[in-house]
């Protein structure tokens, strides 16, 4: 009966309850129950992170779902993306949409311009494990795109608003599952998706550029699947090409980045430097996944703290902000930044309820736990590119 109610509970639409209460009922649960061997209780106890987790973002992503889904539902899409189209695009200027989103603290200081472009890739939220669409994700998909739109166009497209106009594409985007395909036959749909995100990608920086770019410098900026196409975007656009003295910096973050891969771009050695990629993968110290120690090169990694290629350690004490459940929020003093071979550590992130936060992974929170630096950053390499031009030089 203990368990009924608790489920009762926690599928009440939480818009009732904040979330902070929400997570110290669901605390209290699991420390009572914590000498108990109870089977629904023994996988809970081991990994209370992704229990606690699982339920605060399916909740969360259904009260999106019924909120907006009314909305998602009026725009008919194609299976084909036609660009000219606003409801093939999570981020456009020409509309409302998340990426406009600020917290409170910023949104009093904040002026909007339009001197500067951002063209930014998201990462996979085609997450049904049962690929209802296929290996390739569907624009017809209502409850992907909510979840792209209120998850990461959310909390990592709107760090860029600072520098200008934010173009964010929706494209079919390849299944989570693609990144780790069982046998030959998965492996070769696996390619196959990934090719036809990256053209659906291309056709949108196609039509960007033709119609909407108007001589303006662009920042390329990405996560995860999103920095998997940015990386073959900036070879075949930028990287020794005449668009290269148009791009102020790429931030792709989320994959690993061999620099030997491009000609002419490198990694930003300062916090100034323009035309050059930042790049970074975050792990809890200590922790380096055993495929990324199979890796044959050296990522880029670039101290999202200090930007600067020869400060390399930064205590989490220099950290102004980062966004965590909260959006509206930013926490100070979070996480710190230390670079180690081709990855990102920081000590466990410090915030309330951290206690419970014991995942060494911290891909999903690759811009978040560095938010606010990130977006100084963005401002600083516009300003210097704005105030040099496209003549510059890294030398």
């Amino acid at each position: 009966m203990f368990y009924l109610k608790l489920i009762i509970f926690i599928d009440t639409p939480y818009k009732k309850y904040p979330r902070p209460f929400l997570v110290v009922v669901i605390a209290i649960f699991i420390i009572n129950f914590a000498s108990s061997n109870h089977l629904l209780i023994l996988p809970i106890m081991r990994f209370p992170i992704y229990f606690i987790l699982l339920l605060l973002l399916s909740s969360c992503a259904q009260n999106n779902y019924v909120k907006y889904s009314p909305i998602y539902e009026k725009e008919a899409y194609n299976d084909q993306p036609d660009y000219s189209n606003l409801i093939y695009w999570a981020a456009h200027p020409n509309k409302k949409d998340p990426s406009d989103s600020l917290p409170i603290v910023l949104a009093k200081q904040y002026q909007p311009n339009d001197k500067v472009d951002v063209f930014f890739l998201h990462p996979t939220t085609y997450l049904d494990t049962t690929k209802p669409y296929g290996w390739n994700g569907s624009f017809k998909d209502i409850k992907t795109n909510i979840q792209t739109d209120y998850t990461t166009i959310l909390n990592q497209a709107s760090v860029f608003n600072i520098a200008g106009r934010v173009f964010a594409p929706r494209y079919r985007q390849a299944h989570i599952k693609s990144y780790s395909p069982i046998g030959h036959a998965d492996t070769v749909k696996a390619i196959a998706a990934f090719e036809l995100a990256y053209q659906d990608i291309k056709l949108a920086f196609d039509y960007y550029m033709k119609n909407e770019n108007n001589g303006r410098p662009i920042i390329i900026a990405s996560h995860s699947q999103g920095s998997t196409h940015a990386i073959r975007l900036l070879k075949e656009y930028f990287d020794d090409k005449p668009l290269a003295k148009k791009l102020i910096a790429a931030y792709v973050v989320g994959m690993a980045i061999n620099p030997a891969d491009y000609v002419q771009l490198k990694p930003c050695a300062t916090p100034t430097s323009l035309g050059c990629i930042c790049a970074w993968r975050t792990y809890k110290e200590g922790y380096t996944p055993e495929w990324i120690m199979k890796e044959k090169y050296v990522s880029i990694v670039t101290n999202p703290l200090s930007w600067d290629e020869k400060i390399t350690q930064i205590d989490r004490g220099a950290n102004m902000g980062s966004v965590l459940y909260n959006y509206k929020t930013i926490t100070a003093k979070v996480a710190g930044a230390y670079n180690h071979g081709g990855v990102l550590w920081t000590k466990k992130p410090k915030f309330f309820g951290n206690f419970l936060y014991n995942t060494t992974n911290y891909h999903f929170a690759d811009y978040n736990l560095f938010y606010l630096s990130v977006r100084n950053n963005v401002a600083e390499r516009v300003n210097t590119y704005l105030s040099i031009g496209e003549n510059y030089s890294n030398k």
